[in-house]
């Protein structure tokens, strides 16, 4: 399909949005509909419209009749009770429409004034084989949402955004299309921050950690990894990496931990996630953060045991331009390495590791006006006895 023809055209880019499978193939435009069979059963077929254009946009189409191409060769939709819907054909004759494809006959319906786009002729007559269709089954659907896939250069996505169109959200979505976000870590945390920044259209995540995925690691990231995976004991930021290419371009993974060799890279960042333990090298790496300007949010896990339960906290702090005092004034972040800090225990729970990053993605997307913000807070501790969130250094 011409995605450009699409995006730039208002009624197919409707069709798309809505959920109709379309096509262009051979100068056609193709939609995919459910009909009913002779055999009163059914099926899946095709409408076939001539697809005018100017330029890299349709113009109001050409005729008002469209082909249809059935199931099998010779198939002619019908109504419920399997009588071929002669009203509505207008030719029997099969015609050859290139591509493979051969119509079994053509519609026609011409409405007063006749379609003004695509958007309009080709739901209508998807609409008219649709009835006949739901009174078999009421599930028949010609909006089937379908994957559609995206051009290198056109998206940061392999495939559609349909969740962002189906919304109607595109303008606050694109307050999140930034060109460098940096995840530092991709244990437990880090990895479900990528699973949610992955669905935004940044358009490179860059990751950071120099450790070898083993199989404690798998009992607290999203997904799942095989045996064969954690066999071949791959580093963390090659595993995610390959995982998540699948669905997001520009994901690029550094097999590395960020010290002064090469902090510099994270100078052009729009902004950087921080799932690291503590020590002097957490320190370092927000010291140089403050002093590149760029903005970053950190994140932390206490869990402890008390008799047979466990209890703890969970922490998110926040630091930009400018607002970064509360991290040493009211010690939010703990650079001890000697195991006291409370947020640095060993224990780490996949739900506490996705809570934390859940918390961390939804106060950047706040930062970045994707989500509104009375309070304006930049530390908030989640308690799990009493499942109280406490906000702290509104700013």
């Amino acid at each position: 399909m011409s995605s450009q023809l699409v995006s730039h055209s208002a009624d197919l880019r409707r069709l798309q949005e809505e959920g109709y499978d379309i096509e262009i193939r051979s100068s056609n435009l193709l939609v995919r509909v459910p009909y009913v069979t002779s055999n009163q059963v059914v099926a899946s077929g095709l409408i076939v419209s001539e697809l005018t254009t100017s330029g890299n946009v349709t113009t109001p189409p050409n005729t008002h009749v469209v082909s249809f191409v059935g199931a099998t060769e010779d198939d002619l939709p019908c109504d419920n009770f399997g009588r071929t819907l002669d009203d509505l054909i207008n030719s029997r004759e099969r015609v050859a429409l290139g591509s493979g494809l051969a119509a079994s006959c053509t519609f026609s319906h011409k409405p007063d004034p006749t379609y003004p786009d695509y958007y309009e002729k080709m739901s209508t007559y998807a609409n008219m084989l649709l009835g006949y269709a739901q009174a078999i089954d009421p599930g028949a659907t010609a909006k089937t949402f379908p994957p559609i896939p995206t051009d290198e250069g056109e998206s940061e996505f392999r495939y559609f955004d349909s969740a962002t169109s189906r919304a109607r959200i595109g303008a606050v979505t694109d307050k999140l299309r930034v060109k460098k976000v940096v995840l530092v870590g991709v244990g437990g945390t880090g990895s479900y921050v990528l699973d949610l920044v992955s669905k935004t259209p940044v358009q490179e995540i860059h990751l950071y950690d120099h450790d070898t995925l083993l199989t404690h690691n798998a009992f607290r990231a999203p997904g799942a990894a095989s045996l064969d995976e954690l066999r071949a004991a791959p580093k963390k930021v090659a595993y995610l990496q390959a995982k998540y290419d699948a669905m997001h371009r520009g994901i690029i993974a550094h097999d590395a931990d960020v010290d002064a060799t090469n902090v510099e890279e994270l100078r052009d960042a729009n902004f950087v996630f921080i799932s690291i333990d503590g020590g002097p090298s957490k320190r370092f790496l927000i010291q140089k953060l403050e002093e590149f300007g760029v903005p970053f949010i950190d994140v932390g896990i206490g869990v402890y045991q008390v008799g047979d339960s466990l209890a703890g906290m969970v922490r998110t702090t926040a630091g930009t331009p400018g607002c970064t005092d509360h991290i040493w004034t009211n010690s939010r972040i703990s650079f001890a390495d000697d195991g006291a800090d409370e947020y640095d225990q060993n224990i780490q729970i996949a739900d506490l590791n996705m809570l934390n990053a859940a918390l961390a993605v939804i106060k950047w997307k706040k930062l970045i006006g994707f989500y509104s913000d009375f309070e304006h807070e930049y530390s908030s501790t989640y308690t799990i006895d009493g499942n109280h969130l406490l906000n702290e250094d509104q700013k």
